[in-house]
């Protein structure tokens, strides 16, 4: 009797420290300083250093705030509606714009709109622009920013970090006027070169603005001595360009002096959460309760089990009647002509076929996306971009028809079979 009084004592006392143990390790993490997310998001919403939270604000100072308008869906689909005007504004760490959604940018300017784009790095066959990495023998260099007018006095603007120094190796000089550049000096402030990286190229009626440079956009350059000013002399071209076009098209651009097409689609850090899950685990004191939680229910079963061991019953599994009932649900869907279920449906089982045999999250479909697929599934990019893109217009529909949902069974049943 001596001995198990003596192991109950023993068992407290552990429990004790481990609990003890526990809430320290939460005191600590609930104390200690959040470490800075340089995570490069571009997102409007992200007050991080590299997040646009101070720009997408301002912007209503620049224009007028009700037309600074936030795009959640892709160009490809935006764009279809060819009464849309203004300037389409562009800010990410990578763009990559498909064959497709770059033709309806080209139409889109073309009519009499602008276009800027601000990312590293620019290949556009199509305006004959290229950029390359500036690269020099000089032991230590030092970057400026300076746009190219002199009505703005040749100001310097020094960014601290360090950055891919982008510029233009290849312009068309007939349609493009420079506007910035990136100023380079040596460890004695000698300037040892002077490349562009803004310029502005006509197309059409309107222009295209790019930019090499994204991160001056961002918090924590926005907020680095004035570099403010540099980014303000940078968008006030686009003020004054749509004022210009609204002239020259007769007043057909109806306001477009002021209008803003903000992205959010192509935007390194989505504004989305992608599961409850996720939700919980971003914020510190959910994500803290959630553990403790668990190590309650822990601690709940451990010694509620022991106290309580009851025999297992055996129970006679059903019947595999899946298969009956997925036949009678498909033929209801079918009988009710309700193609657009059916096709929900379709899209999710194949999402599950990728996830499953290729190994491959489908939260993020991009560019790297498609490359991991069509080097694991065989088919080229080309037709996954075909095949996504066909995904993202029956989806974006309320109904379809049952030629489309026969086209849409056709090509991922297409998909499946290829092999190498």
């Amino acid at each position: 009797m001596l001995k198990f009084k003596t192991l109950d004592k023993k068992l407290k006392i552990y429990i004790g420290l481990l609990l003890f143990i526990i809430l320290g390790i939460v005191y600590v993490e609930s104390i200690k300083p959040k470490e800075i997310n340089w995570f490069p998001s571009y997102a409007a919403k992200d007050k991080i250093p590299y997040g646009t939270y101070i720009l997408h604000k301002e912007m209503s100072s620049l224009f007028d705030k009700k037309n600074v308008k936030d795009i959640y869906e892709n160009p490809y689909l935006f764009l279809k509606d060819s009464t849309n005007r203004g300037t389409y504004f562009f800010v990410d760490n990578a763009l990559n714009f498909d064959e497709d959604e770059f033709n309806e940018l080209l139409s889109f300017v073309e009519r009499g709109n602008n276009v800027f784009i601000a990312t590293n790095g620019v290949h556009i066959d199509e305006l004959n622009v290229k950029t390359k990495s500036f690269n020099s023998t000089s032991f230590e260099e030092k970057f400026y920013q300076k746009m190219s007018n002199p009505s703005f006095k040749d100001t310097e603007y020094h960014f601290d970090r360090d950055f891919s120094n982008l510029y233009f190796s290849k312009i068309d000089t007939l349609k493009t006027t420079i506007l910035g550049e990136l100023l380079i000096k040596d460890g004695n402030d000698s300037i040892i070169g002077t490349k562009p990286n803004f310029i502005k190229t006509s197309y059409g009626e309107g222009n295209f603005y790019l930019h090499t440079f994204p991160e001056a956009f961002t918090n924590y350059n926005m907020l680095l001595d004035t570099n403010y000013e540099y980014v303000a002399n940078v968008l006030s071209y686009l003020k004054k360009s749509n004022s210009k076009n609204k002239k020259a098209s007769g007043g057909g651009l109806a306001n477009s002096d002021t209008i803003i097409l903000w992205d959010t689609y192509y935007k390194t850090g989505k504004s989305r959460i992608t599961s409850p899950m996720h939700y919980i685990l971003s914020s510190k004191h959910l994500k803290w309760a959630y553990y403790i939680a668990l190590i309650g229910v822990l601690f709940f079963i451990v010694f509620k089990g022991k106290r309580n061991q009851r025999f297992i019953p055996v129970v006679i599994p059903l019947k595999n009647q899946s298969l009956a009932f997925t036949r009678t649900i498909a033929n209801m869907y079918y009988e009710k002509s309700d193609h657009k279920n059916i096709a929900r449906h379709k899209i999710n089982y194949f999402l599950e076929y990728i996830r499953t045999n290729h190994r491959l999250s489908t939260l993020k479909i991009d560019a790297n996306f498609y490359n991991k697929l069509a080097s694991r599934s065989g088919n080229s990019i080309e037709e996954i971009n075909k095949l996504f893109k066909k995904i993202a217009v029956i989806e974006s529909k309320e109904k379809i028809t049952e030629d489309e949902l026969v086209t849409l069974n056709k090509a991922i049943e297409e998909f499946k079979a290829y092999k190498n």
